[in-house]
């Protein structure tokens, strides 16, 4: 069967039919060499995305009683398990073979370290009466934990860095405001610090960026 166009009918193919080419009858030329191809209009790049660079703060968690830092744990555990690098610090708390040298790793990311005393510290530091230090090897353990939490807060090499009990041991005597304040404000703007403890100074806490106390449910 055979099937023919009346006078009215156009083909498929008529330069007619295309309302490119009935505009420019050329194109038909440009199109043949590209395989009838069209070219593509080109679009400009967009623009590139701005990348903001990760923030630290420097956190507070205070409260009426020692004990409080299983929820503060509990954060560093998870922070070391997605990845960050993170130090735990505990001044007051001693144990068998601490130390710098001496510190515990958890998941491939995470160190824990405590003074080199075997017992955990609860007078203070200095005899008030003498004002002579009452025991000097328990005041310069504690130095040494301070000395290497300085070196990572100084060096930015930390993605997290708890500092428990910081601020009693400040009040205790086994460090001074004086030598923790400056360094701290000197922090990495990418380190998240946290403090917790009974006791933290004012010179801290209003350096924080973010202050929480925590209450017992009595």
């Amino acid at each position: 069967m055979t099937a023919s166009l009346s006078q009215n009918q156009t083909s498929f193919h008529s330069p007619t039919s295309d309302p490119v080419n009935a505009v420019n009858p050329s194109h038909d030329s440009s199109l043949a060499g590209s395989g009838g191809l069209r070219p593509v209009v080109s679009v400009s790049s967009p623009p590139l995305l701005h990348l903001v660079s990760p923030e630290g703060q420097l956190q507070v968690h205070t409260a009426p009683y020692r004990g409080s830092f299983a929820g503060v744990l509990s954060q560093a555990l998870r922070t070391a398990g997605l990845g960050s690098r993170v130090l735990i610090a505990q001044f007051l708390r001693g144990g068998v073979n601490q130390g710098p040298d001496g510190c515990l790793e958890l998941c491939g990311r995470l160190k824990w370290v405590r003074p080199d005393v075997e017992r955990c510290l609860d007078l203070p530091a200095m005899h008030s009466d003498h004002g002579q230090c009452a025991d000097e090897d328990a005041r310069s353990a504690v130095i040494a934990v301070w000395n290497l939490c300085r070196e990572h807060l100084l060096a930015g090499d930390l993605d997290h860095l708890v500092l428990d009990e910081l601020g009693l041991a400040i009040e205790l005597g086994y460090l001074t405001e004086d030598e923790v304040l400056p360094i701290l404000e000197r922090r990495p703007g990418s380190m998240d610090v946290i403090l917790t403890g009974t006791s933290l100074p004012m010179s801290l806490i209003s350096i924080a960026d973010q202050v929480t106390e925590l209450r017992r449910g009595f």
